[in-house]
């Protein structure tokens, strides 16, 4: 049953064009061609990676914080109370004036200090800034080498400037160790983002993540066992440069550089736009599905990899009307104040405020938007003189 299955799922006519098996790219001569089995070393690099970023975290990452400043509020600890608790944790953690109601009763508790002790309990159940920070410095650094190391790689090549000529003599082309290595630590990167997700900072945006770094991975697993590698580096590219900004900006946010910030928000909005919605679909969607059949004939790769770029394209649109709703509030707010991916930061309020009071406060609590794309949102609340951040930048 197993050994059907394996057969069936390398079909050479699954992962090459139509003529071709398996024998015709097979090393000789000194010429090396890709093979899936070179990317085994992809599951100890995980673990490796995985470690690695644990260490960094903890030493360079907290650091870095300290440095610019990160710091974390004080927050008051809910006092024990079971059955708040198991409400909190089964039920809901923002109840409703009934339940709040049904809840004092039980307690023998008033309905203030039912609601304070949930207002509490939520901010301590929120993530700590340095973590965040840590994270998103970790994502920056991988991002911003994998961008730099990817174009000195690339920019030599003249496929890199005319996409076409990514399937020029294909699927008999030659592989380069260093876009093998690319490839590698790519796929080991989003195995460590897929492995960690339930340990990192919980985005609302949990499921899109999901599905990014799935398609992300299967991506690069067949651009690699299908030499697709040239169109896949293209789409690596675009990608990381405009992730360096975005954790670049969560981290300015985080520290409270607010010109830093506002102005990181704006070129990662335009770069995201120019990259992802121009270039993506210019020249990478189109170039794979129009100029590739003028080199081979059309087979199961072919709309499976189309398929894979496509729901990409799709995330991307969602993404950035997310990103167009943050520019807009940041015209309007005059600064980027916010994540609108964080998760909220309660404002401090008295016991005296008014439940009308709260609603309005509601409304500055938004939706998150996704892994691939989160960044600050434009928001502030306006507290003793002075703007204070209703949340806090954090995936994306």
């Amino acid at each position: 049953m197993l050994a059907s299955l394996y057969n069936w799922f390398w079909k050479a006519e699954h992962w090459i064009p139509p003529g071709l098996s398996w024998t015709d790219l097979e090393d000789s001569d000194g010429i090396t061609y890709p093979h899936s089995k070179d990317l085994w070393m992809a599951l100890p690099l995980t673990v490796v990676l995985i470690l690695v970023r644990y260490l960094f975290e903890r030493t360079i990452g907290l650091s870095l914080s300290r440095a610019m400043g990160v710091c974390d509020k004080l927050r008051v600890k809910a006092a024990p109370n079971p059955i708040l608790e198991s409400f909190f944790w089964t039920e809901s953690q923002n109840p409703k004036e009934d339940d709040l109601s049904h809840l004092a009763h039980q307690c023998g508790l008033s309905l203030r200090k039912v609601q304070r002790w949930f207002r509490h309990k939520r901010k301590q159940e929120q993530p700590l800034l340095n973590k965040k920070f840590c994270e998103s410095s970790w994502r920056f650094l991988f991002y911003f080498f994998s961008s730099i190391g990817g174009f000195f790689v690339l920019y030599k090549e003249p496929w890199f400037w005319e996409p076409r000529l990514c399937w020029e003599k294909y699927p008999k082309q030659p592989l380069q160790p260093a876009l093998y290595w690319w490839f590698l630590l790519e796929i080991v990167f989003y195995l460590s983002l897929l492995l960690t997700m339930f340990s990192d900072v919980k985005r609302k945006d949990f499921k899109e993540q999901i599905i990014h770094h799935l398609v992300a991975i299967t991506l690069l697993y067949f651009s690699y066992s299908a030499n697709f590698l040239r169109i896949g580096a293209l789409v690596m590219l675009l990608h990381d440069v405009s992730d360096v900004l975005l954790e670049a900006g969560k981290m300015f946010n985080y520290a409270k550089w607010k010109y830093s910030c506002d102005i990181t928000f704006l070129i990662f909005a335009l770069v995201f736009f120019v990259s992802r919605l121009i270039f993506f679909p210019t020249k990478v969607i189109y170039t794979t599905y129009h100029h590739s059949q003028s080199y081979f004939q059309i087979y199961f790769g072919f709309y499976f990899f189309n398929g894979l770029l496509m729901i990409l394209q799709i995330l991307h649109i969602f993404w950035f009307s997310l990103i167009s709703r943050m520019l807009f509030k940041f015209i309007l707010a005059r600064g980027v104040q916010n994540d609108i991916r964080s998760d909220v930061e309660e404002l401090d309020t008295s016991d005296d405020q008014s439940e009308k009071g709260k609603q309005k406060n509601e409304k500055f609590q938004t939706n998150d938007i996704p892994d691939a794309c989160t960044f600050p949102q434009a928001r502030g609340v306006r507290q003793s003189g002075s703007w204070r951040l209703a949340r806090h930048v954090p995936t994306t």
